[in-house]
């Protein structure tokens, strides 16, 4: 039984190695630059497998050794501090707030650029207002660049006396700084919301990227989208006054959405589920189906025919104050 628990601890301790000679690797590659990142990469990997070593030799040094390179880098790695003091591409460049007074929402720093191309665009900053009281639904959009696995998410709020207002999290890029799923792993980059009119935020996806863009309407009531515009605009201004950290893992557009939708749904006696499709996030229209969020009536793949919007979307004009309404037209309601 004891060289079966020094087996067993081992291969525990091995597991461990390895998962922290993963992250550090990773971190040092893209948080140094040039050849310092190649360099310091090698290192750690040389301490970690000196750490292997020492662990089946059981030579205790060894290990013991590499475990305090690790605390030294994470040390580093909490020592980076996220803020709102950079500088920012342009579409990112301004974060919302959110004002409420009774029924009255004061949005400010909404986004309404007018997108010709990604390059070309034409800077528009808004200041609306909105009456919570008016609130009639929501909806999301999911909008698909790159295979069926992965999609950005939209959520957008649709009023009874006015255009809807949509969020988007976004990865918030410095100029001249691209966007890496791996990098994001590692304190790389800071998260922004985005408040925007539709022919921004949607007009960007379908008109300037092209990209594969569907609209699901949400069976949410009335008092249900409400309730989760309000969790927005309590993380909205807690992030414009504190700033956050992007994580392509754990803070990305689905998992900080699903994190809202969780806060509120237990007063809806709700089930939400965890789920790889919150991950996988371009399988998520099957997880909001199998949830009831969307019509359970209607087969999944008609589902997601008609809940394709960018070739209609794509013939509108971006400057059309019907846009919102006209891309809805054919998309089954959020309830039979």
């Amino acid at each position: 039984m004891g060289r079966l628990f020094s087996i067993v601890l081992k291969l525990l301790l091995t597991l461990v190695i390895l998962g922290a000679a993963t992250w550090g690797t990773g971190f040092l590659l893209f948080r140094l630059t040039g050849a310092i990142a190649i360099v310091g990469a090698i290192g750690f990997g040389i301490a970690a497998l000196a750490g292997l070593i020492g662990v089946w030799t059981s030579d205790a040094r060894l290990p013991l050794g590499f475990a305090m390179v690790f605390v030294g880098l994470l040390s580093w790695w909490s020592s980076f501090q996220p803020s709102h003091d950079r500088d920012w591409i342009p579409e990112l460049a301004r974060l919302p707030t959110i004002a409420r007074e009774g029924d009255v929402l004061t949005v400010s720093n909404l986004r309404h650029f007018r997108w010709r191309t990604e390059e070309d665009y034409d800077q528009r900053w808004e200041t609306r207002r909105y009456n919570l009281a008016a609130i009639s639904g929501a909806d999301v959009f999911l909008t698909y660049w790159s295979g069926e696995a992965i999609a950005h998410l939209l959520v957008s709020f649709t009023f009874s006396d006015s255009v809807p207002l949509t969020f988007s999290i976004e990865v918030r890029r410095e100029k001249g700084e691209e966007w890496s799923a791996l990098a994001g792993f590692f304190r790389s980059y800071e998260m922004a919301y985005v408040a925007a009119d539709e022919r921004d935020i949607v007009g960007l996806r379908t008109h300037a990227r092209r990209e594969d863009a569907r609209l699901f309407r949400l069976s949410a009531s009335a008092s249900q989208a409400r309730d989760l515009l309000l969790a927005y605009i309590a993380d909205v201004n807690d992030l414009a006054a504190r700033p956050r950290w992007y994580n392509t893992l754990t803070t990305n557009c689905t998992t900080v959405v699903y994190h809202l939708v969780g806060s509120v749904a237990p007063g809806w006696k709700f089930s939400l589920p965890l789920d790889p499709r919150v991950l996988l996030s371009g399988y998520l229209p099957g997880y909001l189906q199998q949830i009831g969020a969307i019509r359970q009536d209607i087969p999944l793949d008609e589902l997601v025919r008609l809940a394709r919007i960018g070739d209609r979307a794509r013939t509108l004009s971006l400057d059309d104050p019907d846009f919102s309404a006209k891309i809805r037209e054919g998309v089954p309601t959020g309830r039979p």
